[in-house]
């Protein structure tokens, strides 16, 4: 009776998934570390390898496919970064301000001619100009995710360099939103019209108009969080501290933290830039009562979770990557070259970080793509040119390649050049 129960149980295949991932991200995790190489390293090369058995034996799960698995690798990531941005506050990011705008945008201006150059070299004379800037695309993102808790492991967060990295990756997801949008409009331009009757000038009006609108919402939220959020959060907080039940303070911040990711999607921008600007509002001075009261930091009660769901976020990452489609000599070819593009092109970018602060360490910061990378290969998949997918199998195989070689290299540079001190 009770094997039949658990044969029919809805969960018991989510729970021996949820185990099978959290165990191998923990030996993974291990097994980077004795290697001085950071736990997160560990953990993308275990969902790679986690993808690798599932298609040499089918029996074995595949990880990649699980909703429950992908839900809460993404609560990992904001969860993450909500902590990452309660390390800070918004008068330390605004001292940095100038520092993370150069950064950002020779980190998004050099990888971007780069990749552009690259593809131009690499791919077949007459592939198609757009395609060129796609790939060049792809280099511009950054990863905050991943650095983040490079960052975090090495206790380098509150440092004037980490404080620059993450400043500057939060405006790299605005500035490459908007050229993805741009490249996607260019696709839609060069097909005949935009619809019955369309004008030639109809999609380039079209993209135009897509940029101005994106382009104000992220500001407009980014403006309103740092703005408003600063001005509200402490009455609300102070509110919440007339409560009589016990442990309020977590699921408020937790709640808070979760309102803001969604708003910053609303806005266009990715969750964790919501929940990364939640935590950089959410200042000691707002919630000193709540803290007092419960004897416990805000940080210490969401350093647990943040400790329980970011791995299972990394090795998600690593899972949804194809081993198979990288072992071929071509494809390998075309994506160490552009992972070399990318990390040049981010490590020249810590040169803008300015007098006192380390460039190696704030250009390494800025080398992972990760996820970022995958949304841009993911929404240029769906993209068509005149009938024909942008991205041909090889080619986004040999993006997701770079993108891959791009975030193992990230915090292992990150890594080794902080431990270098």
């Amino acid at each position: 009776m009770f094997l039949a129960f658990l044969v029919h149980d809805p969960l018991a295949g989510t729970l021996m998934l949820l185990a099978l991932l959290w165990l191998s991200a923990k030996l993974g995790g291990e097994l980077a570390v004795r290697l001085k190489l950071p736990a997160v390293t560990g953990e993308l090369a275990v969902g790679l390898a986690l993808t690798a058995l599932h298609r040499a034996w089918p029996l074995f799960p595949e990880v990649a496919a699980s909703p429950a698995a992908e839900l809460l690798g993404g609560l990992g990531v904001v969860v993450l970064m909500f902590a990452v941005g309660l390390e800070s506050t918004v008068p330390q990011m605004l001292k940095v301000g100038v520092a993370s705008l150069r950064v950002a945008l020779i980190g998004v201006g050099v990888p971007m001619a780069a990749g552009l150059a690259g593809a131009w070299l690499l791919l077949p004379k007459g592939s198609p100009f757009v395609l060129d800037l796609f790939i060049g695309a792809c280099l511009c993102a950054t990863s905050i995710g991943i650095s983040a808790q490079v960052l975090r492991e090495k206790g380098a967060s509150d440092s004037m360099e980490g404080r620059i990295i993450v400043g500057a990756a939060v405006v790299d997801d605005v500035l490459g939103l908007l050229v993805l949008v741009a490249v996607s409009g260019m696709v839609a331009s060069a097909a005949p019209s935009v619809g019955p009757g369309a004008g030639p000038g109809a999609a380039g009006d079209a993209m135009g108009s897509n940029l101005a609108w994106t382009l104000l919402l992220a500001l407009g939220f980014l403006a309103a969080a740092l703005t408003l959020g600063r001005l509200v959060t402490p009455r609300l907080f102070q509110l919440a501290s007339r409560f009589r039940g016990e442990q309020v303070l977590l699921p408020l911040g937790l709640g808070f933290a979760f309102l803001l990711a969604w708003l910053g999607s609303l806005a266009g921008l990715a969750s964790i830039v919501g929940a990364y600007a939640a935590g950089l509002i959410l200042e000691p001075a707002h919630i000193e009562d709540l803290e007092r009261r419960e004897r416990h930091t805000l940080e210490e009660l969401v350093h647990p979770l943040v400790t329980v769901l970011s791995p299972l976020f990394f090795v998600l990452m690593g899972a949804k990557v194809d081993p198979s489609a990288l072992f071929k000599p071509a494809t390998l070819g075309f994506a160490a070259v552009l992972a070399l593009l990318g990390v040049a092109g981010k490590y020249i970018a810590g040169f803008g970080g300015g007098a006192g602060t380390r460039a190696a360490v704030v250009g390494w910061g800025m080398v992972p793509r990760g996820e970022v990378g995958l949304i841009f290969v993911a929404a240029g998949a769906q993209l068509q040119l005149n009938g024909v997918p942008l991205l041909s199998p090889e080619i986004q195989a040999g993006i997701i390649g770079a993108l891959l070689l791009t975030t193992v290299a990230g915090p292992v540079g990150l890594g080794w050049v902080l431990r270098k001190g």
